[in-house]
């Protein structure tokens, strides 16, 4: 059997300045009909900027979903369009006030499949340059360096439950396991 599903008909609920919410009459493989519930967003892009002394940089941040601080390594919405690479590059400067004479494609990761179009574009930094934040209007976040071995103890105690951060540190660390970083 086929596993995909046919679209039928979309119908939009809401346009907004970062996504867009339809819902879609689908056929099933079985032919019976269904619906889903769809987000549809532009992506985003994390950056893991490693140090020398093996460090990354991240940001503790209000989420507002949440009502608490998270920590994450830098990250950013995609516009319409943006090369993925050019973002990552511009978020790693924006929020943590850092370029990069090297930057590493890590993957894709998809952080809620069932409902949500977003694919969030992976990327270590080396070669580390400091230069100055340039935070958006309305974003407010502080910046650290952690250890990567201790980054990966606090995704294995839950203290780092991000899904992009938790997945990029993991990827880095076993990267510089192997020598590749």
């Amino acid at each position: 059997m086929e596993l995909f599903e046919k679209t039928l008909s979309t119908k939009e609920i809401f346009k907004g300045k970062v996504f867009t919410v339809h819902v879609d009459d689908i056929e099933l493989p079985d032919g019976s009909k269904s619906f889903r519930e769809v987000v549809e967003h532009s992506g985003g892009v994390c950056v893991a900027a490693i140090t020398d002394e093996d460090e990354m940089f991240f940001v503790r941040q209000f989420r507002y979903p949440y009502g608490r601080v998270l920590l994450e390594l830098p990250a950013g919405k995609l516009e319409k369009g943006e090369d993925p690479l050019e973002a990552g590059k511009r978020e790693l400067r924006e929020e943590c006030g850092v370029t990069a004479e090297t930057v590493i494609p890590m993957g894709t990761v998809y952080p809620t499949v069932a409902y949500c179009s977003e694919i969030i574009y992976l990327y270590a930094a080396k070669g580390l340059t400091k230069t100055s934040q340039d935070l958006d209007e309305g974003e407010f976040l502080s910046v650290e360096k952690i250890k990567i071995a201790d980054a990966v103890d606090m995704v294995m105690k839950g203290e780092i439950s991000d899904s992009k951060t938790v997945a990029l540190i993991l990827k880095v660390n076993k990267l510089k396991e192997e020598g590749v970083i």
